[in-house]
């Protein structure tokens, strides 16, 4: 945990760079004047919090500036508000659960950090303490688990056995932070992001490819809201060794500019102890 520097000592609890509090329930409570580097990371507290207690969050509302740079924001439990069913109360089956929960947090920006501005802990509703990584709020695949699916999947590995595969590699369903379905709809969205284009089908392969000779070699793919490709990344493993011995001066070159994918071509380039 990092402490407030001393410009901001009316705000005593301050988590910098998306530090997570390894503490107790308790301590990790989120309070009035609790401090933040950015909405980020106070998002990503609020979330780590809720799936401790065994909830999931959404945002509520925001408030951006002239700018159009949003300066406050209130986070609430995903059971507030009231549900109201479409099928008539006589003939209904089950009764409505209208759970409208109080809890949230509220947090606005304050010169060059974010702070909690209220905070309501109370639920309506039962947690779901054991469970709460697989509420759909909080549901989340990691990059090993998207490298496994997609490696398989071109394998021909069918989805539901990679599924089983990273179930009996995390110890069990306690450990799993997603479910089947997700991994069909990641997939689905990774096939219909780069089967569009022969290149970034062909790209995909040669990084697989490259991973599979060497553990080391590193990449990561990023898509926008529309699941097309908007970023890459690699570095292969003799690279990377060579950054952590010589790391003294490494120039970021964007003299490529753009290909015909309108994305430029950055290298980093490194210099070690010969000049190469």
């Amino acid at each position: 945990m990092a402490t407030s520097t001393s410009h901001v000592n009316d705000l005593p609890h301050c988590y910098a760079n998306g530090d997570e509090p390894n503490q107790t329930f308790m301590d990790n409570e989120p309070r009035i004047n609790m401090c933040f580097d950015s909405m980020e990371d106070a998002k990503k507290f609020y979330t780590n919090y809720a799936i401790t207690c065994g909830f999931a969050v959404r945002t509520r509302s925001s408030k951006k500036d002239k700018d159009s740079n949003v300066y406050y924001l209130r986070l609430v439990c995903s059971r507030e508000g009231k549900y109201v069913s479409s099928i008539k109360p006589e003939v209904k089956t089950h009764a409505s659960q209208t759970n409208q929960c109080p809890a949230s947090i509220t947090i606005g920006r304050k010169d060059n950090y974010w702070v909690i501005k209220s905070v309501v802990l109370d639920h309506s509703h039962d947690l779901c303490l054991n469970t709460s990584k697989l509420i759909p709020g909080n549901r989340k695949l990691s990059m090993q688990a998207k490298h496994t699916l997609q490696v398989n999947d071109d394998a021909g590995v069918r989805i539901n056995k990679s599924f089983l595969s990273i179930l009996s590699d995390v110890g069990g369903f306690e450990n799993m932070e997603f479910v089947e379905r997700d991994a069909w709809n990641y997939i689905v969205q990774h096939m219909i992001s780069l089967c569009k284009d022969g290149d970034g089908q062909a790209l995909l392969k040669h990084f697989s490819s490259m991973k599979a000779l060497n553990n080391d070699f590193f990449y990561d793919i990023a898509l926008d809201e529309g699941n097309r490709i908007c970023s890459v990344f690699w570095a292969d493993a003799r690279s990377i060794a060579a950054c952590a011995e010589f790391s003294d001066v490494v120039s970021f070159d964007t003299t490529y500019l753009t290909n015909k994918y309108d994305m430029p071509f950055v290298p980093f380039v490194g210099v070690n102890h010969h000049g190469h």
